[in-house]
């Protein structure tokens, strides 16, 4: 049947996906533990968890699973390169876009490795949680996740012993969130990875050193800042919600930066050309404020307003960074699938290395998901049914 051949071909990609990673694991125990591992967290269960996985497996306990992630020797790092180079072969194009986000995973108690109360955009509040951050790859094909880090905040760093007993290694020093997208991008970019362009919200894009650092390395950018931002103009700095003010009814369409669940996102744009205000523009490159605009007003009577500073080569269009803007969506999608179908946050491990056994092996399961989807949709679906413009210097773009 049909159906039948669907499945023994995502069961087939998955044991030739497993024969990339097979390298990583000196023995032939934690091999196979973790591909059971990852065979679990694609299965359709509830609450992807040491137990559950063990059932799975046919297991009578969770210790062999617990072992994977807390004792055994396997080089994770290697196996999220093969995840990323996996998602590369089968999902790159020329327009690919790196996006940078964070996402909280809530969790009880001192012990976890970098928990604290802290904000999670993921809760919207204030909540006793570890934070990762993430790079996502997107282009036309598919989305996926291909790096991550745990957030230590300075709580952890300075108290070595704490971090001792959650594993944490000796020579891993505080690093903001910025700092550590930074890294991530630079394996991605020195790994070959095909992307054109990295978008992310304001708790990056309205880090300085973050965009000049994404300019040293000619990626372009669309990144989300905060209303308040500075914008340097000829008549002097202002911010950008005043700048805004100035934009002549002409500047602003109406245009969408990608299909949602609910089709179109349409929302009104209006973009404006930075002047050339200093030598650290890129040669052959240009600069612009970009905003977004709601199409219905909030309860407040008010639409709401987003700001993304732009850099990119010049004869870049307005479409262009209009679509960039939509891809951070990309990275929020990759989430909420990789939390609901294969348990990025459904972990039970205190310790900084497991950790990132457990979302190493979750973002495995979830790029297969995505790539599958990608080459060999009914093989996934079968699967699935089985388990001031003048004074300022800035040119709006009417």
């Amino acid at each position: 049947m049909l159906v039948d051949e669907d499945i023994q071909a995502w069961v087939s990609g998955l044991d030739e996906l497993f024969g990339r990673v097979a390298g990583r694991f000196l023995r032939a125990e934690p091999r196979r533990r973790a591909r059971a591992y990852v065979r679990g967290l694609l299965a359709p269960i509830a609450g992807k968890n040491g137990w559950t996985l063990a059932e799975v497996a046919g297991e009578a306990t969770p210790d062999g699973m617990q072992r994977l992630l807390n004792a055994a020797t396997w080089d994770v790092d290697g196996v999220r390169d093969d995840v990323r180079d996996y998602a590369v072969e089968h999902l790159a194009d020329g327009e690919g876009v790196l996006v940078v986000d964070e996402t909280g995973f809530l969790k009880k108690g001192t012990r976890s490795a970098g928990v604290q109360r802290q904000y999670s955009g993921t809760a919207g509040r204030i909540e006793n949680c570890q934070l990762g951050v993430f790079l996502a790859y997107a282009t036309g094909k598919g989305r996926t996740l291909i790096d991550r880090e745990l957030y230590l905040p300075k709580s952890w760093t300075a108290d070595r012993e704490r971090c001792r007993e959650a594993a944490v290694p000796g020579g891993v020093e505080f690093a903001t969130k910025p700092v550590l997208a930074r890294a991530m991008l630079a394996r991605a970019l020195d790994a070959g990875v095909p992307a054109r362009w990295v978008t992310a919200d304001e708790a990056y894009g309205g880090d300085s050193k973050f965009r000049a650092w994404l300019e040293d390395r000619r990626i372009a950018y669309v990144v989300a800042v905060p209303s308040s931002q500075t914008i340097p103009a000829t008549a002097g700095a202002t911010r950008a919600d005043f700048l805004t003010a100035d934009a002549p009814l002409a500047a602003w369409k109406r245009r969408s930066c990608g299909q949602g669940a609910k089709g179109p996102r349409l929302f009104d744009w209006a973009v404006a050309s930075l002047p050339v205000y200093d030598d650290t523009t890129p040669p052959g490159w240009r600069r612009w404020l970009l905003i977004r605009r709601s199409l219905t007003p909030n309860r407040r009577g008010e639409h709401e307003l987003a700001y993304y500073l732009c850099c990119a080569p010049t004869g870049t269009t307005d479409e262009d960074l209009i679509r960039v803007a939509g891809m951070r969506w990309a990275v929020e999608d990759c989430f909420q699938t990789a939390k609901t179908e294969v348990g990025l946050d459904q972990y039970q491990v205190r310790r900084y290395d497991a950790w990132y056994r457990h979302i190493t092996l979750a973002m495995l399961a979830h790029t297969y998901l995505a790539v599958t989807a990608a080459i060999a949709p009914k093989a996934l679906a079968a699967a699935s049914s089985r388990s001031p413009s003048a004074r300022s210097g800035v040119s709006w773009h009417t």
